[in-house]
């Protein structure tokens, strides 16, 4: 056994070394997060004024549908604005018309904030600019909220918010590379100097045993630390490395189930209240079973999203026997909740057929959804369905722009649009889903269209699955 100068120069080289390696790795990963969060604090700054200077430049300019001045039509400055913009990724705009709130942007995010009593109260009747930040369920938000006031009866406020701790969540992918990186130096740097510890000392065998005996998916074993030489440091210090990474991959995933937890808070809190309501009404009842199957619908459509981030999903559908016209009469009422359109019930199936209710709920509301974006206020969407020769069909059916014969085939693609498709903030999942759905049901989707003559999307699936 060595002992004395020779161990004494071991402990001083080996904790020499990861010191330094971890300082430079902190040091890193500090300075990497410091420009990331300030960075995004600039950018949050500059979208904020930005929004608002536009909204001033387009109150003194023409109404792009007129012609005309605005001439101090608050609501009419407010819509086109909001026509005509796109809010950034966590940010949200909401106006305000004499005191009560009044439109906000289609961008879907966290929290709804003209819904916040506390907020509403907060912007509604603003006299001058207001910036700041607010706590919400959702983490803090930052804001700008400038009064508008155009004409002596009619007074509005512009709010933009950004949902400022989304926004720096966004920077953990790159800190965690940065720390990635770190830990990978440090962990390479302490072989290094165990190797180079080794050509001095015996040969360690024990510990390099015990080390290869531990594979990445089981961290709990831990080497035996016997006595107080070179060797018996070196375990202890191999040991509280293990310590280490075994408490960054049981906070990993920790962060993943509070992820998946945080994601379905909003919609159980929903469904809380919506079960609690009184349902003596008759009306009532039905509009609390129409939003709980949608709230359903919601559910399935988050727990798959959680599940496809981590790996392909085989059960995708849940089976179960459905009316053709019960479903399509849901459809259409849920479909004329979207807007203000022409929503035409054409005609309905009669029959059953075996199929996964939510799923084809969810690729035909994607089809309306599609449909409602494609057309302007007043024009007539039709939706029917029709069960024939062992198939039931589910249409949508526009008045829009038409697609053009080149494009038809492209945006069944995964993140595709039409080249004349106006550009709403959606991801080009849509049809691709809907697709996806339908194969699942040993189905199609067909489509026929033409640019100037509207479009046709019909989901047609078997009224029978075949056996798995």
């Amino acid at each position: 056994m060595r002992s004395g100068p020779l161990s004494s120069i071991r402990v001083r080289l080996l904790a020499w070394f990861v010191l330094l390696l971890t300082l430079a790795s902190a040091v890193s990963v500090f300075v990497v997060r410091q420009v990331l969060l300030n960075r995004t604090a600039e950018r949050i700054d500059r979208e904020l004024v930005q929004e608002t200077r536009e909204l001033r430049v387009l109150a003194e300019g023409i109404d792009p549908t007129t012609g005309e001045p605005f001439g101090g039509q608050v609501r009419r400055i407010f819509a086109t604005f909001l026509e005509r913009n796109i809010p950034s990724r966590n940010e949200a705009l909401v106006t305000f018309v004499d005191g009560e709130p009044y439109l906000r942007s289609r961008r879907v995010v966290p929290y709804r904030l003209d819904r916040d009593a506390t907020l509403v109260a907060r912007w509604a009747d603003l006299t001058r600019p207001d910036r700041g930040v607010v706590e919400t369920p959702a983490g803090a938000v930052e804001y700008l909220a400038v009064p508008l006031n155009a004409g002596r009866d009619t007074r509005g406020v512009f709010v933009v918010a950004f949902f400022r701790d989304l926004e720096q969540a966004e920077t953990d992918a790159a800190i965690a590379g940065a720390a990635g990186t770190g830990i990978f130096v440090l962990i390479v740097g302490s072989f290094l100097a165990w190797r180079l510890a080794e050509m001095i000392l015996t040969p360690v065998e024990k510990v390099s045993r015990t080390a290869r005996s531990i594979s990445e998916s089981d961290l709990s074993r831990r080497i035996d630390v016997e006595g107080k030489d070179e060797i018996s440091a070196l375990a202890a210090t191999f040991n509280a490395m293990l310590d280490r990474l075994e408490s960054a991959f049981t906070a990993q995933k920790k962060f993943i189930d509070d992820a998946s937890h945080e994601l379905r808070t909003p919609i159980t809190v929903i469904r809380g209240h919506l079960e609690t309501l009184e349902s003596d009404p008759e009306d009532r009842a039905k509009t609390v079973a129409l939003l709980l199957d949608e709230l359903d619908r919601m559910g399935r459509l988050v727990d798959d999203l959680v599940l496809l981030a981590r790996s392909e999903r085989p059960d995708l559908l849940d089976l179960e026997v459905v009316e053709i016209e019960r479903l399509t009469t849901e459809l259409h009422a849920k479909a004329s909740g979207l807007g203000a359109r022409a929503w035409i019930l054409a005609e309905t199936g009669k029959g059953t057929v075996v199929a996964d209710r939510q799923r084809v709920t969810q690729a035909v509301m994607q089809l309306a959804q599609n449909a409602y974006q494609h057309t302007n206020e007043g024009d007539r969407i039709e939706l029917g369905s029709a069960v024939s020769n062992g198939q039931a069909r589910l249409w949508v059916r526009d008045t829009g722009p038409g697609i053009a014969p080149e494009d038809q085939e492209r945006i069944f693609r995964r993140f595709s649009r039409g080249r004349s498709s106006r550009r709403l903030g959606g991801a080009g999942l849509g049809l691709s889903i809907v697709q996806a759905i339908a194969l699942a049901h040993h189905g199609r989707v067909e489509l026929d269209s033409k640019p100037g003559s509207g479009a046709t999307f019909e989901l047609v699936i078997p009224v029978d699955q075949p056996e798995q």
